[in-house]
């Protein structure tokens, strides 16, 4: 087995302070080479400036940035084996496409001739080379967006860091986008790090997700780990859609733990370390694991009365409310397939949990 390289990036313990203020709280995460890494969070929590630490654009007021095993903290940005792909694209109006994509590498040294040739070549990989000779400004959102990304890739930075770069597009063109991010990914093998308070995009891309709030990391993992099992109520609420629910714990048998909802309304779900017998806290249940039947079934079911359906497209949103309990949402997929059922606002129903769709929550 071939050895493995360093890491692309490492962060350890990286605070930033702007005088009194704390943007970011001792973060250490590791990005792996030839990974689609993303920051994910509101705004204001830290993931664009992590992002600018690495590009160089901001210092470390404490703790150490690697990259590929090398400390950069005193590599100026244009030193550094990185790019920058921006909200704006920032490309030169008066220039074409295939010079704003060529004027980098000419910058680096290559001569017109080479630039204008390995420019061509980074147009046709974002199929633009119908457009090479268009100004910005006859171009689409998108288009313009897959300049960027040509000019950005057009050097071969070992990392791209993306901050935001979708968020003007509206919203077709911006999933159209998220495909084509993840497929130049796999096609240049270079590590990108996109920057987004979008769930739906970075559980769409990414390899892995860091989720921050407030300067601080709060789960780190595979996008399907961290929709499927949040370590905490901020990750639940913010990452999807979830039914939060305050549950006393009344007993724990066999590693399962007994849950109080209120008004006389059990759940059982897998105990958590942590979380032991009379503990006060949080319960997650996605809405697409439930679903709603006229009798109880051997799942866990809990008796309540259908207060309306809401047509979303692709799925319809029925709201349960629990007598003298807690109301659930429940998503059930808007099609004839599987005998699906909709009951109308009014209907005594049950409730029924897929095994393993509760989760406890850490705090």
């Amino acid at each position: 087995m071939p050895e493995q390289g360093p890491n692309a990036i490492e962060v350890r313990e990286a605070v930033k302070r702007y005088g009194d203020f704390t943007a970011l709280k001792r973060i250490t995460l590791t990005i792996e080479d030839n990974e689609f890494f993303t920051l994910l969070g509101p705004s204001g929590c830290g993931k664009t400036t992590l992002l600018r630490m690495i590009a160089g654009f901001e210092d470390v007021t404490e703790g150490e940035i690697f990259l590929f095993g090398e400390e950069i903290e005193n590599l100026p940005p244009n030193k550094r084996p990185v790019n920058t792909v921006f909200q704006n694209y920032a490309l030169f109006p008066h220039l074409t496409v295939l010079d704003n994509v060529a004027f980098g590498l000419e910058m680096r040294g290559a001569s017109k001739p080479e630039a204008r040739t390995q420019a061509g070549e980074m147009l046709e990989l974002v199929q633009l080379s119908q457009f090479a000779g268009r100004k910005p400004s006859q171009l689409s959102g998108g288009q313009q967006q897959r300049v960027a990304l040509a000019r950005a890739l057009a050097p071969k930075p070992k990392v791209l860091l993306l901050d935001e770069p979708l968020s003007a597009l509206d919203l077709k063109l911006r999933k159209a986008m998220q495909l084509e991010l993840k497929h130049l990914q796999r096609e240049t093998g270079i590590t990108f790090i996109f920057v987004t308070h979008d769930q739906e995009e970075a559980l769409t891309m990414s390899d892995r997700i860091a989720v921050m709030s407030a300067g601080e990391l709060q789960q780190l993992g595979e996008a399907r780990d961290i929709y499927e099992r949040p370590r905490n109520m901020f990750v639940a609420d913010f990452i999807g859609e979830t039914n939060l629910l305050d549950v006393s714990v009344d007993a724990i048998r066999d590693g399962r733990a007994i849950c109080h909802l209120g008004g006389g309304h059990e759940l059982t779900c897998n105990a958590v370390d942590g979380i032991g017998i009379g503990a006060h806290v949080h319960m997650s249940v996605r809405p697409e694991r439930l679903f709603i039947s006229d009798a109880p079934t051997e799942s866990e079911s809990l008796k309540g009365t259908v207060v309306e359906n809401v047509f979303v497209g692709t799925d319809i949103t029925t709201i349960v409310d629990l007598a003298d309990g807690p109301n659930f949402s429940v998503r059930t997929s808007n099609s004839d397939r599987g005998n699906k059922r909709i009951f109308e606002a009014g209907a005594p129903v049950f409730v029924n949990m897929e095994l393993g769709a509760a989760r406890l929550l850490v705090d």
